[in-house]
């Protein structure tokens, strides 16, 4: 009998201690599991709900942004009329052929009751005719009321029946790296498909003096002008490239930041065209022999190599040799921060810069002004603004005065005449003729309207 209660009391004590264990390493919320799972480890840990900024994946509620989302992004078609060429001679010289029509698709976002949608530039370019397919599968006729080719962006326009669900801009600059977003858009015809990332750098520059919010959230052909939102379904981005060897995604995408479309589209509606601030500075490409020579492609910050005459940057007596710090508190750690904080200014507005000289830093306000030179692309010519003087001399208020003309051309005389038009549009400023050259064919017949120095209009075809 006493062997039997012993025998009991040793298998009572080892239940508790098993009963004890368990409680301990299984029932406590704040564990965390390793298993191997052919040679990998896989680490999974449970988390204490927070707000969707930082949280977990199984924590942040996607459905709300999303479906909000998905019915203010609608189906861009545009139809161009191309020719097919017959030889080789039509082919390099844009003659002949037989006129086809050409579909091209992408996306938009609608960002008022009344109609007005934003897209990529790319995505209408050229069009002939402009579609909107909505998420309840209407179709309606689109109008074209402004681009910026420089950003990539377009404002077009539907009239429907009735108020619209649109998207509100938020603020591109308040978002973290590592915070989640949604890519949503038509890619493939796919229309409606949402996909999931979170930030995976910003200001990236990708060669195009722009800055643009990377994210791995999946994006591909179709999704261009599509919407890339937080979680509270703010308007952050505007979905426009991938870096792909295939064409299709591979990891990366690219988004305009909400700030410069807002700010594009703002300028088109008020002003007609994109109104651009610079600083007037100067800098150097970080690659070159000279700037690892001296150390600058190791600067945190932007390195100023000149300083333009007339500009914002001279009254302030900014100088060569001062390094860009910050401007009104945004970090400046590179040219595409700089760049990206400035494609949301105006002239006129004024912006806090601090600069580091010979290691003492300060902060001084420069006032933004407009850029009176550029160089326009296809034919390379150097346009200015018209001077009051400039204009009384010609006798005319539109058109730009060619200032610099490379190699190609200088044997045509045109520096020091008005360029009055490209393909018989007129030119206003630099931004429209630089707007106008990035439009014309590069295979096919360019005509430029200008004014010589004796006041007579004269008239070039190039080939």
């Amino acid at each position: 009998m006493k062997k039997i209660a012993s025998t009991f009391f040793i298998a009572l004590f080892a239940g508790a201690i098993t009963l004890g264990s368990y409680k301990l390493f299984f029932e406590n919320n704040n564990y965390a599991v390793i298993t191997q799972d052919e040679g990998h480890s896989v680490f999974n840990t449970s988390f204490t709900p927070t707000s969707a900024k930082g949280a977990g994946i199984n924590e942040v509620d996607f459905t709300v942004a999303a479906e909000n989302t998905v019915n203010a992004v609608v189906h861009v078609k545009n139809v161009t009329v191309g020719r097919t060429p017959h030889n080789l001679m039509d082919f390099f010289y844009g003659s002949g052929g037989n006129e086809r029509p050409q579909v091209g698709t992408g996306s938009g976002v609608i960002i008022s009751q009344d109609g007005y949608i934003v897209t990529n530039n790319h995505v209408i370019s050229k069009a002939n005719q402009l579609q909107v397919t909505l998420n309840n599968n209407k179709t309606y006729d689109a109008e074209l009321i402004g681009t910026d080719p420089n950003s990539d962006i377009a404002l077009i326009k539907i009239d429907a029946e009735g108020n619209l669900p649109y998207l509100a801009f938020g603020d591109s600059d308040d978002m973290k790296i590592g915070e989640w977003v949604l890519a949503v858009g038509n890619p493939f015809n796919l229309t409606s498909t949402v996909t999931a990332g979170i930030v995976s750098a910003k200001a990236r520059d990708l060669g195009k003096n722009q800055s643009f919010i990377q994210t791995d959230a999946a994006v591909n052909p179709g999704n261009s002008g599509g919407a890339l939102v937080n979680t509270n379904g703010d308007l952050i981005g505007i979905n426009t490239a991938i870096t792909s060897q295939t064409g299709s995604y591979v990891g990366y995408s690219f988004a305009v930041p909400s700030n410069i479309a807002k700010k594009v589209v703002d300028d088109i509606l008020e002003y007609g065209n994109v109104q651009k601030g610079i600083l007037g500075i100067k800098t150097l490409n970080t690659n070159t022999p000279y700037a690892i020579e001296k150390g600058l492609n190791e600067i945190e910050g932007v390195y100023i190599s000149g300083v333009e005459e007339g500009t914002g940057a001279e009254d302030a007596e900014l100088q060569e040799g001062d390094v860009i710090k910050k401007v009104d508190n945004i970090k400046v750690r590179k040219f595409a921060d700089l760049t990206g904080y400035l494609s949301a200014k105006r002239p006129d507005d004024s912006v806090e810069v601090t600069i580091d000289r010979d290691g003492e830093e300060f902060t001084v306000p420069v006032m933004l002004k407009k850029r009176q030179t550029v160089i326009v692309p296809v034919m390379g010519l150097e346009v200015k603004n018209l001077s009051k003087d400039d204009s009384k001399k010609f006798k005319t208020k539109n058109g730009v005065k060619i200032v610099g003309v490379p190699e190609t051309y200088r044997g045509y005389g045109l520096e020091g005449k008005v360029l009055l038009s490209v393909d018989d549009k007129e030119i206003n400023d630099i931004e429209e003729a630089r707007t106008l050259f990035g439009s014309i064919s590069r295979y096919g017949k360019t005509s430029i309207t200008m004014i010589n120095q004796k006041g007579e209009r004269e008239r070039l075809i190039f080939q």
